[in-house]
């Protein structure tokens, strides 16, 4: 993953929501130990404490947990405590958009849910 320095989404959250992504492909285990903020730090040539706001805010979201003196480990239930988070937050504003775009080009909700299950039928048939 290759960090948008130019962005708008501070690097520490990038960091944060790469992390999550290494954990849902099965990348980190439930307690497997993760990378250090100084390997993340060398691994993205970024500011240690940097990649330490990023690790804080998983920590703080019951993701990840620390074991004094020897680092960060991925909490039991990191995998779906990310999957919650992503369907409330990612996904309900990406529908949420959806829903209002269709209200201002008149698409009625049956239309919409019809375009939705087409575009299923599609994905299933590829």
């Amino acid at each position: 993953m290759i960090l948008n320095m130019d962005g708008t989404k501070p690097i520490y959250l990038q960091i944060s929501e790469w992390l999550e992504r290494e954990i849902l492909n099965g990348n980190f285990e439930s307690d497997q130990k993760i990378y250090s903020q100084y390997q993340l730090a060398e691994m993205f040539t970024i500011n240690p404490a940097t990649a330490a706001k990023g690790l804080t805010l998983l920590v703080e979201e019951n993701i990840l947990y620390k074991k004094r003196g020897l680092g960060m480990f991925v909490s039991n239930h990191a995998k779906q405590i990310i999957l919650n988070k992503r369907k409330n937050q990612t996904l309900k504003k990406l529908v949420l958009e959806i829903v209002m775009e269709a209200e201002r080009l008149n698409v009625s909700r049956e239309e919409l849910i019809q375009m939705i299950q087409a575009v299923n039928v599609e994905e299933a048939g590829e």
